[in-house]
């Protein structure tokens, strides 16, 4: 493993040790294929989906299951999948896809099924100890809940009884919508986007679905939908590849007369993630791999974190951008996106928008006449039918990433975010999963100049597709050579949880272990003070640097925190005989972040001075200076004995090079960094 610290591109290397922080289960390398997690830690188990099997494991010791679950594809749509020239190896089989907690005894499972998808009910009892784990005696069609293809983007989320699914439905993947699909004791049946319509979807890849609350009522909430598909709006010969945020309502039935089993509250717009540049041509990371809701204390607005890839052939890199739910709603509030035929180009609708306004969902909240949307006007539904596209896109706050890499062997493809308390305020900890299965650990603060910059933590490698993980998400613990304690943290909090984290083909998707209010092992502010050593014992390992200067002029001594919430302390000693003694801001001396400005030079300035760094009982020495005054007089001496030396001029309108210039060796070699002039 490589643990890296730092701020900005200043990024210190470090050799760290696991020792007993991480966890594999491999189940010998006969499954593999894991891309189902389910942590529940209530009741303390973590279940993983694989090919053909599925695992019931303890997070805290993932070296054996201790159920497991052989679930395998009919024989018979194997030899079908077979003959179709699918691999038997790696497609032909049942992959798990889904697996999403239907009650607090059941889990709703599903599988690719050899290419015929399928689902099933998974019990496990009401003992968390003795789990049952069990699958029921009849099997459900997964159609248009999960996909065909262990490969396809898929995106999935149970809710209320109603599994809402974005996936195809067909053998090649070609008829891909948004589904809701009715479990057990529901009166509604399916509903889904229109099929084969470019302007409702246009070959999207489904990276995640999540519901969220609108308002205080619940007929208001909605369910997004992140994914990303070839731009309509880009033109008929750009195969232009745009970020999607779409939303539908829960309560959506579909209309009476027209979208019947359609969906009339779906709503799609383009979520940007860019780097503003010169002359309005702004780089653009427009693939979405990946998004992270991460909660607040309003359940209607969460913070939503996004990595972005770039599509271009000319660079490769990643980006991190944060989203808040008003900007998501102010662009679903705003104008729709019109294009009068097929010769027409897409411009912002002008013309007048019934009522109520297209996408908002039937309650009381803005018309209690509206109980379904069977109940919605026809004008209504028409609209919805042709305007599914805003016209205005989601911009990230700040109006660009929050983290940039650029021309890296690696891209970003899995985010999870930890929102730490610290002393000086709340940091979202990112932690960034790579196509090379590693993971990145990494914060954005903001400067003195609101500025964003984005400081790397730690780097975690490697992991593979054939097993399942989990590495602790405190790093700061393993033994660091060469670096002391403080330097290792970098505002990073200890989860006493875990990141539980699979391989797939495509990356690292990662879980967090999810810490409840109030237990034993919830989220605990890291305080370095209280288990960082204290001493001064590194006061004479610090190098001391002579640094010369001239009377009557100024100098800067440098040193730096390496914690952006340590305070520098200087002092000065002035004999080895004497004590050092505390450095004050004076008319002549002044601390800065950086370090110690010297202005006005005496020569009673000459001096040791040593600068120290304080979080609150944690003492380092991080650097001492031995200051040289040189008198004035001696200065003016030694430039009159030089000044008579004439040196080579260039001729007029010459562009022949001269020989270089050498300063007096006896002058720059002891002033450094002087004001003087060059001849």
């Amino acid at each position: 493993m490589c643990s890296k610290c730092g701020v900005g591109r200043s990024v210190t290397s470090l050799s760290v040790e696991l020792r007993n922080k991480s966890a594999v289960f491999w189940e010998g390398g006969v499954g593999g294929g894991y891309q189902a997690l389910l942590l529940d830690e209530d009741q303390g188990w973590l279940l993983v989906g694989g090919k053909d099997y599925i695992y019931l494991l303890k997070p805290d010791n993932l070296d054996l299951p201790t159920h497991t679950i052989y679930w395998p594809a009919a024989k018979e749509h194997v030899e079908h999948c077979r003959l179709a020239g699918k691999s038997q190896e790696t497609e032909c089989a049942n992959f798990v896809r889904l697996l999403q907690p239907y009650n607090k005894t059941h889990i709703y499972a599903c599988g690719t099924g050899a290419f015929h998808p399928k689902c099933n009910y998974l019990h496990l009892g009401h003992n968390s100890d003795q789990p049952l784990f069990m699958l029921s005696h009849s099997e459900e069609s997964g159609q248009g809940k999960c996909p065909f293809s262990p490969k396809e983007p898929f995106a999935a989320r149970l809710t209320d009884g109603e599994l809402y699914a974005g996936t195809s439905v067909d053998f090649m993947g070609a008829n891909a919508a948004i589904f809701r699909t009715s479990l057990k004791g529901s009166s509604q049946h399916y509903i889904r986007t229109e099929a084969y319509d470019h302007n409702w979807l246009n070959e999207p890849e489904f990276v995640d679905s999540f519901s969220i609350p609108d308002t205080h009522s619940s007929n208001d909430d909605k369910v997004y939908f992140f994914f990303k598909e070839r731009a309509v709006e880009a033109g008929q010969w750009d195969k232009r590849v745009y970020s999607r945020v779409a939303r539908v309502c829960k309560n959506d039935v579909g209309g009476k007369r027209s979208l019947i089993n359609r969906w009339t509250t779906f709503l799609k717009a383009r979520l940007v993630c860019s780097i503003p540049g010169p002359s309005g041509v702004d780089t653009q990371f427009d693939e979405l791999e990946d998004i992270f809701v991460l909660e607040t204390k309003d359940p209607q607005n969460p913070t939503i974190y996004g990595v972005f890839s770039t599509s271009s052939s000319i660079f490769r890199g990643s980006a991190v951008c944060v989203y808040s739910m008003a900007s998501i709603r102010a662009a679903f509030n705003g104008p729709f996106a019109h294009k009068e035929g097929p010769d027409y180009r897409w411009v912002e609708y002008k013309g007048r928008i019934p009522y109520p306004r297209p996408g908002t969902c039937p309650s009381e909240t803005y018309d209690a006449l509206y109980k379904s949307t069977k109940d919605l006007p026809d004008e209504v539904v028409s609209f919805m039918r042709q305007h599914q596209l805003m016209w205005e896109p989601v911009v990230p706050l700040g109006g660009k990433p929050i983290l940039t890499r650029v021309n890296t062997p690696n891209l970003l493809k899995r985010i999870v975010v930890d929102r730490v308390d610290a002393e000086d305020g709340p940091y979202d900890v990112l932690h960034l999963g790579t196509d090379d299965g590693k993971v990145v650990k990494a914060v954005s603060v903001i400067k003195d100049n609101l500025e964003t910059e984005e400081i790397i933590l730690e780097e975690l490698r490697s992991f593979s597709n054939c097993c399942t993980c989990r590495v602790s998400m405190v790093w700061c613990s393993w033994p660091y050579r060469g670096v002391s304690c403080m330097e290792t943290t970098v505002q990073s909090a200890a989860w006493p949880g875990t990141l539980t984290a699979p391989g797939t083909d495509r990356l690292l998707p990662i879980l967090p272990h999810q810490q409840k209010e109030g237990s034993e092992t919830g989220c605990e502010v890291w305080r370095p003070w209280s288990q960082c050593p204290i001493t001064d014992d590194d006061v004479d390992s610090v190098e001391v640097k002579q640094v010369y200067a001239v009377e009557g002029n100024a100098t800067f001594l440098e040193c730096a925190p390496r914690s952006l919430h340590a305070e520098l302390k200087w002092s000065v000693q002035l004999s080895d005989k004497q004590p050092p003694l505390p450095q004050t801001d004076s008319e002549r001396s002044l601390h800065l972040k950086r370090g110690l400005l010297l202005q006005h030079l005496e020569l009673s300035d000459t001096a040791l001075y040593i600068c120290t760094s304080l979080d609150r009982s944690y003492r380092q020495v991080l650097a001492k200076y031995r200051l040289h005054i040189i008198p004035n007089h001696h200065f003016h001496l030694h430039h009159h004995q030089t000044s008579h030396l004439s040196f080579p001029r260039p001729k007029a309108g010459s562009c022949q090079q001269q020989d270089p210039v050498f300063w007096d060796r006896g002058i720059t070699g002891t002033l450094g960094f002087s004001r003087l002039s060059r001849p």
